[in-house]
């Protein structure tokens, strides 16, 4: 897109194009400021505390921004997978981009996690000399799972069952852009497969997603809660909590709700996806975004009161480091800027599509975020409270993350369309008149149940 198509105002009804020609350098800029603002906080650390173990509070910092950046792509993943479950009309003008962010798991963030991978050794206690010559009670009892072999296998096996489905999924989004009405399918184990080189019609790249989305979302579960307790739970190898994995993807989703709302309002206003929006899409999203929420408040606060409610030691002691020092601190702006914030902005109806709010209550959402991951990971080494030089570290190491996811991102938004071509559900998502009355095509029933073969929302002055 060009400068002068920029700024082209094609419809008087809609707001101008943004400029984005300053913008096209914006991932370099924040790899390179990322990368001064971690060496200004190691600098700073270092001459106020010493260099003693920096290697291994630089991984603590680096594992923070690791998994803030992972959650993206899960969430991503995680909406695609449910979009093909459910057979969802609304979301397919956005699929492509949960696509795209969703393949930024392997290889990107991958060659993101192998310091971590480098540096275990360093960072979970359970791994050291000490406690493999000497085990506790807690890890005798979780061997199977907390020792370097099982480690380095299920991390592996987890960006592996991402990378598969990832790849699946979108490559048979791609070849549904361009498949004919009646194609010429592989039969037998191949097709089962999904490695599929014949031509395949519509059909058959629509039922291959729903397909591979059927038992993607066991597959997705139990990779998540995986790499949330060896990367995250790991710390405290002695803490027991069945629910960790959940409380990790309440947030996921949540931050990648936000994200996504901002995307595909950019690329609504640059007119890129204007002609498969409407009104309703941005209303659906902030209604998930306001329903995780409350998920994340509900499964947090759930497992909090079952340990308190249990009061033993070995469970307790994870909540009792988090009550020293700042970290209360810390607890309390995540209730209340995590929950309470957020819950009570998004009641109003009308403030899902209003961008004036949902703008800031998106990126209040990635520094929530940021609280979450630090308040999950830095109690472990740091007792004392919320280490502020090193979190300086760790926004620094999550610019430079982004800028590199981003970079990657563009350049698969540029290499296919920017939404499902051909996809079923693609004229409801439009909001034209459906055959068959449905609320995702306009709203009520009563608009479908009307006939009408125009677009059901125009776009107001003071609209998105």
């Amino acid at each position: 897109m060009s400068q002068q198509d920029d700024f082209s105002n094609d419809d008087p009804k809609l707001p101008l194009p943004l400029n984005l020609s300053k913008w096209r350098t914006l991932p370099v800029k924040l790899m390179i400021a990322g990368v001064l603002l971690a060496i200004l906080g190691v600098g700073a650390h270092v001459m106020r505390h010493g260099g003693a173990d920096l290697v291994k509070q630089f991984g603590y910092a680096w594992l923070v921004a690791f998994m803030f950046c992972l959650s993206l792509g899960l969430g991503s993943l995680f909406l695609v997978i449910v979009h093909h479950l459910f057979d969802a009309g609304w979301s397919v003008a956005t699929r492509r981009t949960c696509e795209h962010l969703a393949s930024l798991l392997f290889p990107t963030l991958f060659v993101l996690w192998l310091p971590i991978g480098i540096l275990a050794p360093k960072l979970y206690e359970w791994m050291g000399p000490k406690l493999q010559a000497n085990p506790d009670h807690a890890l005798a009892a979780k061997e199977i799972l907390f020792n370097y072999k099982g480690f380095y296998l299920i991390s592996i096996a987890c960006f592996a069952v991402w990378w598969w489905f990832t790849n699946r999924l979108k490559y048979w989004s791609i070849k549904q852009d361009t498949a004919s009405e009646k194609g010429n399918p592989a039969k037998g184990f191949m097709r089962f497969l999904g490695v599929n080189q014949n031509d395949p019609g519509v059909l058959e790249c629509t039922l291959q997603m729903r397909k591979f989305a059927s038992f993607g979302v066991f597959f997705f579960a139990f990779s998540l809660t995986f790499g949330a307790i060896m990367w995250m739970k790991a710390l405290h190898h002695q803490w027991f909590s069945t629910m960790y994995g959940v409380c990790y993807f309440a947030g996921s989703v949540w931050l990648t709700l936000a994200t996504v709302y901002v995307i595909t309002m950019i690329m609504d206003r640059q007119r890129i996806l204007t002609e498969v929006l409407h009104e309703h899409q941005f209303y659906f999203l902030g209604s998930l975004l306001f329903a995780f929420t409350v998920f994340y408040a509900y499964v947090t606060f759930s497992q909090y009161f079952i340990i308190w409610n249990a009061n033993m030691p070995e469970e307790t002691f994870y909540y009792v480091i988090r009550e020293h020092g700042t970290w209360f601190l810390v607890s309390m702006v995540i209730i209340f800027g995590h929950f309470f914030a957020p819950f009570l902005t998004l009641l109003r109806i009308d403030v899902k599509q209003n961008v004036t709010i949902m703008l800031p209550l998106a990126a209040w959402a990635w520094l929530m975020h940021f609280f979450d991951m630090a308040f999950q990971i830095w109690p472990y080494q740091y007792r004392a409270g919320f280490p502020i030089l090193w979190a300086v570290v760790a926004l620094g190491i999550i610019s430079f993350m982004v800028g590199v996811l981003a970079t990657v991102f563009l350049k698969m938004f540029n290499s296919a369309p920017p939404f499902p071509q051909k996809d079923p559900r693609l004229v409801e998502a439009m909001g034209l008149y459906h055959p068959v009355p449905t609320p995702i095509s306009g709203g009520e029933l009563g608009q479908a149940e009307e006939g009408t073969d125009h677009l059901i929302r125009p776009k107001t002055k003071g609209g998105h």
